[in-house]
């Protein structure tokens, strides 16, 4: 769902998880890998919760499961920092605002691109962030890209097309356009915390709730929702992207760039799967050719940059 390092947005990490790991590091190695692969898992659960959802309106989901993720994100950070909380937000600084108004964004078009469309169209336009944020890195922050990245890029762009090609013939245009809006939501944030040079994406999630939560609260009118779909939002804010932004955050820490793209894969995999399962939602023809083209250029792109030494830092 997210990709962000502190040293590239995509591409192998320049710290000390990049270097060759003795005993105690690939120990730490592993437990990161593992805490990104939960979080994937996580993130996974989105589609198969708002498929549960009984008559709540995209607009109070948004606002239910926004005010859940920054009350979680709010207590992690104050038992994290304690006294020292606020002072994490203000070091967020005007990178933190522009970045918390774009995940707001992408929270707003992930929920609705789940109720327009198949969950594996969704994920499979979402899954092209990672070379959204380095173009929007390269075009805003002048960072360079390099060649293979380029070429995944396009390889990405391809399979875009193909899906939101058939998501037209399918009447599933809306959905499709709102999973590139949650794309570039998620893109933006990355970036943001790329020029604001952060190492901690929870304060700038924690405002991204608060500012979707109002929008949300606006646009529906009515926040009375039935027990169980309250449940369900509370569910998706604190398990799905409370949850898993924390063990995320945990895990990237010791898992180098290149890999996380491939870890976080998770998510892609699982949440088509969780719906096959529980609503017998089958994706399209052109939504597996699209998707597989899309896992392609993740996975080149990730092996390439396992196999080369850690660029300049910036570079993606």
């Amino acid at each position: 769902m997210i990709e962000r390092r502190r040293g590239a947005l995509y591409g192998p990490d320049t710290g000390a998880a990049a270097a060759a790991p003795g005993a105690g590091e690939a120990s730490q190695q592993l437990r990161g890998m593992v805490l990104v692969m939960l979080a994937g898992c996580f993130w996974s659960l989105g589609g198969i919760l708002i498929r549960n959802i009984e008559a709540a309106g995209e607009w109070q989901i948004l606002c239910l499961r926004s005010l859940a993720v920054s009350a979680t994100l709010f207590l992690v950070l104050v038992a994290r920092h304690r006294g020292q909380v606020f002072r994490r937000f203000r070091q967020a600084g005007l990178a933190g605002v522009v970045g918390g108004l774009c995940l707001a964004a992408g929270f707003t078009g992930f929920i609705f691109a789940l109720t327009s469309t198949t969950v594996a169209n969704a994920v499979f336009i979402l899954s092209a962030s990672p070379f959204a944020a380095a173009l929007l890195a390269r075009l805003l922050l002048g960072e360079a890209v390099r060649r293979a990245t380029w070429v995944a890029m396009a390889g990405a762009l391809i399979g875009i097309a193909v899906m939101v090609g058939g998501g037209i013939r399918a009447g599933a245009l809306f959905g499709n356009l709102m999973a590139l809006v949650a794309m570039l939501g998620f893109s933006g944030f990355a970036v943001a915390l790329r020029a604001g040079r952060s190492d901690d994406m929870l304060p700038t999630a924690c405002l991204a709730g608060l500012f979707a939560a109002p929008l949300g609260a606006l646009m529906a009118g009515d926040l009375a929702v039935s027990a169980p779909d309250l449940a369900i939002s509370v569910a998706m804010g604190v398990v799905q992207v409370g949850a898993g932004m924390v063990v995320f955050t945990l895990g990237s820490r010791h898992v180098p760039a290149a890999e996380l793209a491939l870890l976080s894969l998770t998510e892609v995999v699982l949440a088509p799967i969780w719906v096959w399962l529980g609503f017998g939602e089958v994706p399209s023809l052109t939504t597996l050719l699209g998707g597989a083209i899309m896992l392609a250029a993740i996975v080149g792109r990730a092996l390439r940059g396992m196999q080369r030494k850690p660029p300049p830092f910036g570079a993606v």
